[in-house]
């Protein structure tokens, strides 16, 4: 069968590649790296460096700066106006544009030709090749892979060259699939690609309605909101109702943890499962390779070299990430990548902790600017998405989405202490959930995994528990719209050491309890 045909073919290309990854790591980074630079020298930036296949490692960290994206903008917006061979050979017709999570100002990255079928591409067929590797009585081929995404536009930049264009990266990768790839998939571009978000929701659900699902692919947080779409348009109890053969869900982009006891309840089938994938703007960078456990296997030849900045090094002026042999395991690292698309010792703003070295294993542990730290606490993303679990799986409520920040000190109170405001929406909340009892579990469990949390905890004598508050069904959403980030690559900043995002959200929650 066509299925079966399909699952060999991507098996016997990705598996071999996925054991040199495992067995040799630093032999296919150094390769990686030579024909990175070999290919790159003769554009502006490698001239500019002396890029050239004999630059060791050392050499190559020695004399290239890390780079924020706003260090390296003057050089990606001359690739962005057309400019060929700026930061890489040629000169690039499509960019994934980002929210911008690290600041307000979106990101544009070039995708270029490798980047696209190296990275994305490659990486997408290792991802079905692990599918159909780990549950070949599944057939999850057999049906179509429901993915949702975002929509492209004209590049603003060269108004006047229709064929240059940015989007979302899904939009990207989708509206360039091979054929063999695009036959497996729903819905058709021409839905997959609207622009208008509810819109999109609403047809791709009514066209869902029809498929043989058997795959899901996507961020949970608007995956959910399709799925009760389509449930409620199929009049029945759950999904599997509707899509008796769905089997798998390929997640990304915001931690499932949170997430978990509700796709229970919507996919109530024991014979589901769930792979995590790590992929972004700037490349795919790791995938769930084992069925049980949450580690993620980093992609080591998939056109991206790899080093890592220690904790410590965050804020330095000068800062000097070490290469993938010098990482520890446990440690906070930020990404630093070079990549085909010309992005140069290039800081992601992701951070990772590795949980393996042998083979390279990571979780990914939140942002290098998203976490609170307001009074010495240090709770980073990880943390605080494994405390949600924790109190939604205690309290039996179901969170769809949250954000967090502090609550500081006042003057006019000698007794004032600090804290942390939690601002979450629950999906089918009780008129009255115990907010009380979720409270105390997420404080317990934020004690136990953070001991500089539970130290500021102590008799309440520096931070005082944390208050939840729960917001209207469709806060979020109605948030993001208003910051025109509707959309399955946009996701709402978990934790911040300032108050802006969480008071637009408060906001936003009038605006949603006065339309309910």
């Amino acid at each position: 069968m066509l299925d079966q045909f399909v699952a060999h073919a991507v098996q016997l290309s990705s598996l071999p590649r996925l054991a040199r990854i495992r067995q040799q790591p630093h032999e296919v980074q150094a390769r990686l790296l030579r024909g990175l630079l070999g290919r790159a020298k003769g554009t502006e930036w490698g001239r500019r460096y002396g890029f050239g296949e004999k630059m060791t490692p050392a050499e190559f960290a020695r004399r290239v700066p890390a780079n924020t994206y706003e260090q390296l903008y003057p050089e990606l917006e001359k690739v962005l106006r057309g400019q060929p061979d700026v930061l890489w050979p040629g000169r690039p017709q499509w960019f994934a544009k980002s929210s911008g999570t690290t600041n307000a100002r979106s990101k544009f990255i070039p995708v270029t030709a490798e980047a696209l079928h190296h990275c994305h591409y490659r990486a997408g067929r290792d991802m079905l090749a692990l599918s159909t590797h780990l549950y070949p009585r599944e057939r999850v081929l057999a049906g179509k892979t429901l993915s949702l995404g975002g929509a492209h536009a004209p590049n603003p930049f060269r108004p006047h060259e229709p064929a240059s264009r940015v989007g979302d990266v899904s939009a990207v990768i989708m509206a360039q699939l091979p054929g063999w790839a695009e036959r497996l998939r729903t819905p058709p571009l021409k839905l997959a690609l609207l622009e208008e978000w509810e819109e999109k929701i609403e047809r791709i659900a009514r066209h869902a309605l029809r498929q043989d699902v058997r795959v899901l692919a996507g961020v949970p947080t608007w995956m959910v909101v399709l799925l009760r779409r389509v449930v409620a348009l199929a009049g029945a109890d759950n999904i599997t109702q509707v899509w008796p053969q769905l089997r798998l869900f390929l997640h990304g982009a915001v931690a499932f943890g949170p997430y978990r006891e509700l796709f229970r309840q919507l996919i109530p089938d024991a014979r589901m499962r769930y792979l995590e994938i790590y992929n972004a703007s700037e490349g795919y960078f790791a995938l769930q390779d084992e069925p049980e456990g949450e580690d993620l296997l980093l992609l080591l030849d998939h056109g991206i070299y790899y080093e890592f900045l220690p904790a410590d090094q965050w804020a330095a002026p000068d800062p000097r990430p070490v290469p993938l042999a010098e990482v520890e395991l446990h440690r906070p690292y930020a990404l630093v990548i070079s990549t085909n698309a010309g992005l140069w010792r290039y800081m992601v703003g992701d951070t990772v902790r590795f949980t393996s070295l042998a083979p390279y294993r990571v979780r990914i542990t939140g942002r290098t600017k998203h976490f609170l730290n307001a009074f010495g606490e240090e709770v980073v993303i990880e943390t605080a998405e494994a405390a949600v679990a924790a109190a939604s799986h205690a309290t039996g409520l179901l969170v769809r989405d949250f954000t967090a920040a502090p609550v500081w000190f006042t003057a006019d109170s000698a007794t004032s202490r600090g804290g942390h405001e939690w601002v979450i929406e629950f999906a089918d909340a009780p008129v009255a959930p115990d907010l009380a009892r979720f409270g105390a579990v997420l404080d317990a469990t934020l004690c136990a995994l953070n001991s500089d949390y539970a130290a500021k905890r102590h008799r309440s004598l520096a931070l005082a528990p944390p208050k939840v508050r729960a917001v209207p069904g469709g806060t979020f959403e109605a948030w993001l719209a208003h910051q025109g980030k509707l959309g399955g690559q946009h996701k709402v900043p978990r934790l911040l050491n300032s108050r802006e995002v969480l008071e637009a959200v408060l906001r936003a929650a009038g605006l949603a309890a006065r339309q309910a």
